[in-house]
């Protein structure tokens, strides 16, 4: 009996995900939880398994589509029949737009005057006419009581823009605003008609055909504002291959962007001795490993620190809500994890109520997880704070860029022993470089630098046992 294979639901805000990657073809014989296919959301890169166990039929949704939760993505067949001539994943069917009765297209934006879309005349095949995006077309009617169900990130990006979202029209689930949609309205900004040429007439803007086509795919705002700060010509020279961008990098280029677009970045730098800790660590490491079957890493001596810096400066472990400062009670430390795709940055919830046992385990539990796509997207989401860790790979010291929308992360360099100066002679000492990059709305210098002493102090002043 035929099984159907849906996109699944990773979470409450999660209403789409792309198909990175299939792991099985036509024809191949597939186990129930045997991983079927690998999905990319706004939140998590993930491993789905097999619903079922059969020979895989049909893959309906090709790899690089971006469909909404609940569409049939594939079909396995349980009886084990061979599966049909395998032929390539065809696109999502979407009913045709009926075609515009008006003028006849407009001719191609010049380079110069409008570099939002220089890249159209440079693709293969010209792109139908832009999607009516939702600022541009008639307002969705909406009941007065009719509630706008969008996301989080989709109304701090519209209040940040000066958006309406009663304004935009939603593509998602159940008329949901989708980032989708939000994107295309910033692209086009309040004023369509002189955003795309195609609006620039002398008549009337007529209304969007019922089914237009879609809002531009995820990173459109990433790639306006590459091509307002570098002309194409500047990029395309000489030899050179062209790779597109994953879903993962577009996101992380989406969310860096934006954050340095939010946040004014400032930044501090302390010097801590960690010679005891080092000590401490080369003494107990093989104990701690035979006694609870954990590799004992530096990083739960750097949590805790930073947890103790949140308890004496709680302005560090906000967030800012347009001209509200949210003060956060938990202490939700997310953990940057370098991935060979990309990043991703896991959560430990609740950092302080753990002891150190508790953090090591947290650590390595959510770091291999995050490697084998295991994460669940609700432990990539609610961080109140951020570590990243550029020192495991020999960086003396990083300037990372803040995760919304926390207020601040803390960098850590390499352990290096190196000379410094102690009681008036030179000494050889394990040193570590602490950069802390904070939003200068909401924390001053001298909150930042107090906090990163609170750090320092209690890696060199050391006191809790281990084991």
């Amino acid at each position: 009996m035929p099984t159907d294979v849906i996109m699944p639901q990773m979470g409450e805000s999660i209403f789409e995900g792309t198909i990175t990657k299939w792991l099985k073809k036509p024809g191949e014989r597939v186990e129930r939880d045997e991983p079927l296919f690998e999905i990319s959301t706004d939140k998590v890169d993930a491993e789905i398994p097999a619903p079922a166990a059969g020979v895989l039929k049909e893959i309906k949704i090709a790899e690089g589509q971006t469909v909404p939760i609940q569409t049939v993505v594939a079909v396995i067949d349980g009886e084990g029949a061979p599966a049909a001539a395998p032929s390539p994943a065809p696109a999502a069917a979407k009913p045709a737009a009926p075609a515009p009765q008006a003028a006849p297209p407009p001719p191609p934006p010049p380079p110069v005057e409008a570099p939002l879309h220089f890249e159209a005349p440079a693709r293969p095949a010209p792109p139908p006419p832009p999607a009516s995006a939702p600022s541009a077309a008639p307002p969705v009617p909406r009941g007065e009581d009719e509630k706008i169900r969008s996301s989080p990130l989709v109304r701090r990006l519209a209040r940040e823009h000066n958006i309406d979202l009663a304004h935009v029209a939603g593509t998602g689930a159940g008329g949901r605003v989708s980032k989708r949609d939000i994107l295309a309205a910033i692209e086009q900004g309040p004023a369509a008609a002189p955003a795309y040429p195609a609006a620039a007439s002398s008549g009337p803007v007529a209304p969007a055909p019922a089914a237009a086509a879609p809002p531009p795919a995820t990173g459109s705002l990433y790639r306006a504002a590459l091509e307002l700060a570098v002309p194409r010509e500047r990029i395309y020279f000489g030899r050179y291959e062209v790779q597109p961008l994953s879903t993962m990098r577009q996101k992380i280029a989406e969310h860096m962007l934006a954050s340095k677009h939010v946040s004014p970045h400032v930044y501090s730098v302390e010097e801590a001795d960690v010679s005891a800790i080092v000590a401490l660590r080369n003494k107990v490491k093989s104990e701690f490993e035979r006694k609870y079957e954990l590799k004992l890493s530096y990083m739960p001596f750097f949590v805790r620190a930073a947890i103790e810096g949140l308890r004496a400066f709680p302005q560090m472990n906000a967030s800012l809500d347009g001209t509200n400062v949210v003060y956060h009670k938990e202490f939700n430390v997310g953990m940057a994890v370098a991935l060979d795709w990309g990043l991703l940055v896991p959560v430990i919830k609740n950092a302080e109520e753990k002891n150190f046992l508790g953090l090591q385990r947290a650590i390595n539990d959510l770091a291999d997880r995050a490697r084998t796509k295991k994460l669940k997207p609700e432990e990539v989401a609610e961080s109140t704070f951020a570590i990243t860790n550029p020192g495991v790979f020999g960086g003396l010291m990083g300037m990372p860029v803040i995760n919304q929308p926390n207020v601040g992360i803390l960098g850590l360099g390499a352990v290096q022993k190196r000379p410094v100066v102690v009681d008036d002679a030179i000494a050889i000492r394990s040193m570590v470089y602490l950069t802390l990059s904070y939003d200068h709305r909401v924390v001053d210098g001298a909150i930042a630098h107090q906090f990163l002493h609170k750090v320092k102090t209690v890696l060199e002043d050391w006191t809790e046992n281990i084991l």
